[in-house]
């Protein structure tokens, strides 16, 4: 049986692991993201220590990173404020060390490809995972195909309505208040003082988290129309947010979206991921798997 390797690269945190799917995962890593050179450098140590080789390996990454094959920096995390990870060449670093094919896609649209082949959308070929934690991501899937165009989307980079008691500049480098700088797990530290998971769930930071995540909701149904909206990372780990969000996004759509997963289904139209926290790493195997299909 063909093994594969995946690499969940985040901003905080790599997560390697060898396998072929979530009942199959032979051995798993995780550890702190440091400098480039130090965190390549265990990742390649972990799929040298394996008992048998890998076909080849899948990398999710934080981002913004370039996911075009034909780009002279593919494969590369670009501009992103992460301290002395921009233009670092992650892909090429792995492929030379371990000598197999590498694929390389944002790590939300990993975690994607890892819902649509295993979690929870496996009965649909459109839909948008998003990610809220230290940073807001989204991987898109339409038809069946991850999305990527220009460069790859960036759903937490959407500016959205601000309430009007809101006075909170917000914490992105680049924006200030978009998604990411009002909604993000350290906007909601940076706001109120304390970190997310220790607000008791009565606090009045979830009734503004969810109404800013409904507005980029709102918004994604419009732009997109996902048949599933699946939201993961940290900050979703608060079960209480999601019926929030669902009471929100049905208000703010005020009857224009006539359909029925909205209307009258809405629980299992915003969903939590169903592979749980390791979403990422496997559609990192997914990938990896895909790659050697095509070869």
């Amino acid at each position: 049986m063909k093994l594969y390797g995946g690499i969940e690269a985040g901003g905080t945190k790599f997560v390697c692991a060898v396998g072929t799917g979530p009942d199959d995962i032979r051995a798993e890593t995780r550890f702190p993201t440091t400098t480039p050179a130090e965190t390549i450098q265990r990742v390649i140590q972990f799929f040298r220590e394996q008992p048998e080789p890998v076909t080849a390996v899948g990398i999710g990454s934080f981002g913004p990173v370039d996911p075009d094959p034909s780009s002279p920096t593919y494969g590369h995390i670009t501009s992103t404020p992460k301290a002395g990870w921009r233009d670092t060449p992650v892909r090429d670093m792995v492929a030379e060390a371990l000598g197999v094919p590498v694929a390389f896609d944002t790590d939300v649209n990993a975690a994607a490809l890892g819902e649509h082949r295993w979690g929870a959308a496996q009965d649909v070929d459109s839909f948008i995972y998003l990610t809220v934690g230290t940073g807001i991501g989204g991987g898109c899937m339409v038809e069946g195909k991850l999305l990527h165009g220009l460069t790859h989307p960036e759903l937490g980079h959407i500016l959205i309505p601000r309430e009007p008691h809101d006075r909170f500049p917000g914490i992105c480098p680049y924006h200030g208040g978009c998604l990411e700088g009002l909604a993000s797990g350290p906007a909601i530290k940076a706001r109120w003082g304390n970190q997310a998971e220790s607000l008791p769930p009565d606090h009045p930071a979830w009734l503004l988290e969810a109404h800013y995540l409904a507005a980029a909701l709102a918004s994604f149904i419009c732009t997109l129309s996902p048949q599933r909206i699946i939201l993961g990372g940290g900050v979703m780990q608060q079960a209480h947010l999601f019926p929030l969000i669902r009471q929100e996004v049905p208000q703010l759509l005020n009857g224009y979206i006539q359909s029925p997963a909205i209307l009258s289904d809405i629980d299992r139209y915003i969903v939590p991921p169903g592979l749980g926290n390791r979403s990422g790493v496997l559609g990192a195997i997914a990938l990896a798997q895909q790659l050697d299909a095509e070869v």
